[in-house]
């Protein structure tokens, strides 16, 4: 059983930025795959981004690209999330996720096992 426990999240003025962080109970996160989700109000939960078990491999939803970057340090069982020029339409709760899938296939939630409670963040205009 992995225990996933965000941090990071909170108010920030469009076009901030925010770091995310998601330890891991067990100290290591090497054997999944490992992803980040988000939720606003009346909206499904969605894909963020996703990295491999190496972090040699990342994936990002177009919404976000270019503007997020995911990574990971194994050696403490931490996956970050950056979160640069901030728009209103990012304010969600964020999840990070992990999974034994593959990063090439693991895009929607139920191909993830493991849940963090979730960090809200909230950009205002």
């Amino acid at each position: 059983q992995v225990q996933l426990v965000e941090s990071g999240g909170g108010l920030v003025q469009a076009g901030g930025s925010l770091r995310l962080s998601c330890a891991a109970s067990e100290g290591t996160t090497s054997s999944y795959t490992m992803g980040w989700f988000r939720q606003a109000p009346g909206k499904e939960r969605e894909f963020v981004a996703a990295i491999s078990r190496s972090g040699g491999m990342t994936y990002y939803a177009v919404s976000v690209k270019g503007r997020f970057t995911i990574s990971r340090d194994n050696a403490i069982g931490t996956v970050y999330l950056q979160m640069n020029s901030l728009k209103p339409e990012d304010t969600a709760v964020y999840y990070c996720a992990a999974t034994l899938s593959s990063v090439l296939t693991a895009r929607k939630d139920y191909d993830y096992v493991y849940w963090g409670q979730g960090t809200q963040v909230t950009v205002s205009s």
